[in-house]
């Protein structure tokens, strides 16, 4: 169950635009220890929720890596988002209405932003581990670029430095789907979900691969001439999302997605990168197509000491989401050494 924390002030955006009244929904599983140093805090992706342990599973659990036991784990709902952070379904406290189409626009860096003001609330100064995945992960760079909470370790998975103009084509493609709904512009809360249901075909399109759909779709006989398994499960992923989700926070998610770029503002997108502090590690997956593992080279050709490490998965893109066996052995690799590093620094300055 989410608890909602109220932020007293206006909001301002990155836009110099403002929210009144901004809720932020998130969980905790775990104790904050007496030194406040075993925090974890999850970012989570597109549709996503403040469950990581639901999401994560595998990688997040009693079991996992990453369990309450040991760890504060921190996962916010991210601003826009419709499961309980103020979206484009909220009610605008200038109209007393929903604000659909009239939510302001907002940034990668706004997403970080929310998270620093919770983090405030929650006493957090310094951050364990960082991690997240996909728009996740551009969250947790952003943040760690923000230098407003101590971050020691930050874990980037299948995301990137500046969204690519392959990823913006592909959100561009979705927005004109769900666009084409008339019932978009309708302002109610279920505009838009033809729309939608056809954005979310074309984004598992970005997030599988042929060797999934080969492997999980392919048809046992060979007299079909329609009826395809592939046309089913697409039909079958546009519904699930339409139950669960809304047109409005789909379409500003995946703008925000669009803006994110770490040169914004600054010298360059490579200083920028050069200005990351925390102990990093970038994990690619090597036959992602939406996020290609490039992608995830240069983020660690550009963080200084960032540790690069690969996956291969036939899901593609969704395997950040999938091969959590694989990425508890690079993180917890990873985080031995990070430890091992900070003890041979203090041998050396004692």
């Amino acid at each position: 169950m989410s608890i909602i924390y109220k932020y007293p002030k206006l909001f301002k955006l990155e836009s110099g635009k403002k929210l009144r009244n901004l809720e932020i929904a998130y969980q905790t599983f775990g104790k904050l220890n007496a030194n406040k140093d075993n925090v974890v805090w999850a970012c989570h992706a597109l549709t996503a929720n403040a469950d990581v342990l639901d999401w994560w599973e595998g990688l997040f659990g009693n079991n996992a890596l990453f369990n309450p036991n040991e760890h504060f784990i921190v996962c916010a709902n991210i601003l826009g988002s419709n499961y309980g952070t103020t979206n484009p379904l909220s009610e605008n406290p200038i109209t007393g209405q929903p604000y659909y189409l009239s939510f302001p626009e907002f940034t990668i860096r706004d997403l970080a932003s929310a998270h620093h003001l919770l983090a405030n609330h929650l006493g957090i100064d310094t951050i364990k581990v960082l991690i997240g995945g996909s728009l996740g992960g551009q969250q947790a760079l952003e943040w760690s670029l923000s230098k407003t909470q101590t971050i020691e370790n930050l874990v980037l998975v299948a995301t990137n430095a500046v969204h690519s103009p392959w990823g913006i084509a592909f959100n561009e493609s979705q927005r004109l789907a769900i666009s084409s709904d008339r019932t978009f512009y309708a302002n109610q809360p279920t505009g838009g979900l033809k729309g939608l249901k056809v954005a979310r075909s074309i984004a598992l399109l970005s997030y599988r691969t042929y060797q999934a759909y080969a492997d999980t779709q392919l048809e046992s006989v060979n007299e079909k001439t329609t009826g395809y398994r592939a046309a089913s499960y697409q039909n079958y992923q546009g519904e699930k999302l339409c139950k669960r989700f809304n047109a409005y926070s789909y379409w500003y998610l995946s703008k925000a997605m669009d803006s994110h770029n770490v040169g914004r503002g600054r010298k360059s997108i490579a200083a920028a990168l050069s200005d990351v502090k925390s102990n990093t590690l970038v994990i690619g997956i090597e036959n992602d197509v939406l996020f290609p593992i490039v992608e995830q080279q240069y983020l660690a050709k550009n963080i200084n000491g960032a540790q690069f490490s690969s996956i291969n998965c036939a899901y593609g893109h969704d395997g950040f989401l999938i091969e959590t066996d694989k990425l508890t052995n690079i993180i917890g690799t990873f985080l031995k050494e990070s430890a091992n590093k900070k003890i041979i620094k203090l041998n050396r300055t004692a």
